[in-house]
């Protein structure tokens, strides 16, 4: 791994200056640029490999599982490597966005192309060309990239709002990401989803033009952001990370309410394609269900800070899960294959929920950051984010493999697809019963674990003025004073 930006520099000003709209449009542009490689995995590959290259979905699924496991083991080693590095003229997290920002998007071209490489792939060998490609993109170049990416946040401000608007900026970077899935991939599949060869040159094509997109926006946010929280210029020890995480009890617990929520999500994200295509019966409802998620981050968006102001952020989250609940039972019972438009309103109330809850998730991590240096008097961005991310890559290992196996118990073949032959009769209404019990079960579960999180913002306050007290005894104490 590079060492270019090992070299010391001053650190941040303890004086932060209020961040700027072009701090929080930078910052939404990476999320936008994680979209184009992660949720278009999420999205698509399934679908990829089940219609194009013939394997079945329990195997791709069981893939999820396995694969997001080890990505959890990265993320906490690249957390920890992030730790050991002094902050340099670029600071501490933009200058490994900027090493292993172009292997990211290749390695998600590169996921896509089985039969455009090797058009004979098939069996064992087209099962460890998923591996690999996948291995590559999400455990090593996804994780050098959103690591300190995610990490950064708690650098750029220490201020309730400001983290709470950077949150939702995070939000519209990504929801915006997954609107251009939508409309330019969606609509893409359209009538084609059963014609293998057609169906490969696309995603191909999609994915190769996302590199040259995907470097503008990372681009964009590493001239845009900048690292202003006051830190220690010296790496954190080993000792002083693990020290950290014994004792963030509310890491913990955000923790466990995350790989609970994402486990839901990733399911509904696993078969988002499937209840478009064989349940609303039109491949331009992926489109479209996701606008509608993208129309309710419009409307929840903005009402994030009010909501930190009056209620606080725990509260907030729990009541946004319980509203993802209510449109899962929308989703599972409304009759979408007569009438696909209640998969408009079912995915907007979702959307209320999902982007609200997940808002607050990265606003709570931060905080959690600060915890953890009030508790031990080392501050670890990278190694909290690190076991934030992993919780969160384990949620979507289970979505994702749940996703699968539902898709199975639902009655979908792969062999069926990727022969361009029908689906048999029932299966689109198992899937659609399927995708919303899922989604409601692991929302209501991820809210009573919340229930215990002790972390309130007026408690947060007190510990940002502490810490602010610490430092400058420290400094005083240090001149002689």
């Amino acid at each position: 791994m590079a060492t270019s930006a090992t070299t010391a520099a001053p650190a941040p000003s303890t004086t932060a200056k209020p961040l700027t709209i072009r701090n929080y449009l930078g910052y939404a542009a990476g999320d936008f640029a994680n979209n184009l490689t992660f949720s278009m995995a999420g999205m698509f590959l399934i679908l990829y490999y089940t219609n194009v290259v013939g394997i079945g979905a329990a195997v791709v699924g069981t893939m999820f599982l396995v694969v997001r496991f080890f990505d959890g083991i990265t993320d906490l080693l690249a957390g920890r490597f992030v730790d050991t590095r002094r902050p340099g003229r670029l600071g501490k997290f933009r200058p490994l966005i900027l090493i292993f920002a172009l292997p990211l998007l290749l390695s998600s071209m590169a996921i896509y192309s089985a039969k455009q490489f090797f058009p004979d792939i098939s069996g064992t060998a087209a099962v460890v060309y998923m591996y690999v490609t996948y291995i590559l993109m999400g455990s090593v170049f996804y994780t050098l990239v959103n690591i300190p990416y995610g990490s950064m946040a708690p650098s750029m401000t220490q201020v309730p709002t400001e983290r709470g608007k950077l949150a939702t900026f995070r939000m519209y970077g990504a929801m915006t990401g997954l609107l251009f899935l939508a409309f330019l991939v969606g609509p893409q599949l359209r009538g084609i989803a059963d014609d293998p060869q057609v169906l490969q040159q696309r995603l191909f094509t999609i994915t190769a033009s996302f590199v040259v997109i995907g470097a503008l926006l990372y681009g964009f946010l590493i001239w845009s952001t900048r690292e202003q929280v006051a830190r220690s210029p010296e790496p954190v020890s080993m000792k002083q990370s693990f020290a950290t995480l014994r004792k963030n009890r509310p890491l913990l617990l955000l923790s466990g309410s995350a790989v609970l929520y994402l486990s839901g999500m990733t399911a509904l994200t696993t078969l988002g394609s499937y209840i478009a295509i064989y349940v609303q019966q039109d491949a331009q409802f992926i489109a479209w269900n996701i606008l509608a998620q993208v129309g309710a981050l419009l409307v929840v968006g903005p009402l994030v800070p009010s909501i930190v102001r009056t209620v606080g952020k725990k509260t907030g989250y729990v009541a946004l899960a319980l509203i993802t609940v209510a449109g899962a039972a929308v989703l599972a019972f409304a009759p979408l294959s007569t009438a696909p438009w209640w998969g408009l309103v079912a995915f907007f109330i979702m959307g209320l929920g999902i982007n609200g809850v997940n808002t607050f998730m990265w606003a709570l991590e931060a905080d959690t950051v600060e915890f953890g240096e009030w508790k031990t008097g080392a501050r670890t961005e990278g190694t909290t984010y690190a076991v934030f991310s992993f919780t969160r890559k384990m949620g979507q290992a289970l979505g994702g493999f749940i996703g699968g196996i539902a898709l199975t118990i639902a009655g979908f073949s792969a062999a069926r697809a990727s022969g361009g032959e029908a689906q048999d009769a029932g299966v689109g209404d198992n899937i659609q019963l399927w995708a919303g019990g899922l989604v409601a079960l692991f929302s209501i579960l991820a809210a009573l674990v919340m229930y215990f999180y002790p972390l309130t913002d007026a408690l947060y306050k007190k510990i940002v003025q502490e810490i602010a007290d610490r430092r400058i005894a420290k400094e005083a104490a240090s001149r002689g004073f």
